[in-house]
């Protein structure tokens, strides 16, 4: 009754999506679940800050990850604080719930051979649409710009007189993106021969193209040189950042480019570049 209640604050007060909305239900059902599978209980209020933490134990220990789990206790913490605030309870049993530390996963990324392979190998069709994924693929591996970011280009963002970018990213946060001669070049003669009127990607009948769409776009032509599980446009993204650090660029001009607000999440990167230094090493050392 009162996760029904609570549900129903979530919807119609805090309005929130129905895709958040289904997946706190999920979550509350398994915690319910566990609680009178384990416990017997069927009382909210004789939920204890110990019995949360059996269940977090439970969850980490059937191989659920700590970026899930923490949704989970997020799901948890504002049930009960919604409890507390309806005087259903007098104490929030998950004030002392501390949630487990985030495994950062380490960027998935293509080879370079493989990107060779894509810009080289494959025959992309000399229609619009082939041209036009073409260059898709090329911007993303050039400037690692983010999926929002593409579909928002716009002719005017192109200052094709200083060979620059500019990009409205995260929180509206503008920046500059240098582009090289050869992108610049494809960018200009893309533009002049499909007479583009200011939205610079579109669909054959001019219209705006949506996420799912480049998505299919990058996925297919990805699958075609790699047996990656993940081939979005994020790839190219992360492939960018790995390949710009391999090739000896400053870190912090990286960060600036990909619009990162702090170094932290541009540090990641450089686990990538390690790897491959140590399989260098390996290989040059002669007592490696």
């Amino acid at each position: 009754m009162q996760v029904k209640k609570f549900l129903n604050y979530l919807k119609f007060e805090k309005r929130y999506s129905d895709h958040t909305l289904v997946a706190y239900k999920t979550d509350l059902n398994q915690f319910i679940s566990f609680i009178l599978l384990e416990f017997e209980i069927e009382n909210l209020k004789e939920v204890s800050h110990s019995i949360i933490r059996s269940w977090i134990a439970n969850l980490l220990d059937s191989g659920i990850s700590s970026r899930s789990v923490n949704r989970k206790i997020t799901t948890l913490k504002s049930l009960f604080k919604f409890l507390l605030m309806e005087d259903f309870i007098t104490e929030n049993p998950t004030q002392k719930i501390v949630s487990p530390k985030n495994t950062k996963k380490l960027p998935i990324f293509l080879e370079e051979s493989k990107m060779e392979d894509l810009f080289k190998e494959i025959n992309f069709p000399e229609t619009f649409e082939g041209k036009r994924d073409k260059l898709i693929l090329d911007v993303f591996y050039m400037t690692g710009i983010r999926l929002i970011e593409l579909i928002n280009l716009n002719v005017s963002d192109i200052d094709f007189q200083n060979s620059t970018l500019k990009v409205i990213g995260k929180r509206n946060k503008e920046r500059i993106i240098p582009l090289p001669p050869i992108l610049l070049d494809k960018l200009k003669k893309f533009s002049e021969n499909n007479n583009i009127n200011n939205t610079f990607f579109v669909n054959s009948e001019g219209g705006k193209l949506t996420p799912k769409k480049v998505y299919v776009i990058v996925n297919k032509y990805l699958s075609m040189v790699s047996s990656l599980e993940k081939k979005s446009p994020h790839v190219l993204r992360h492939t960018f950042a790995t390949h710009m650090l391999n090739n000896g660029a400053d870190i912090n001009a990286i960060k600036e480019i990909l619009g990162h607000s702090n170094l932290s999440a541009t540090q990641v990167y450089t686990h990538n570049t390690i790897a491959r230094l140590k399989s260098i090493y390996k290989q040059a050392h002669p007592r490696a």
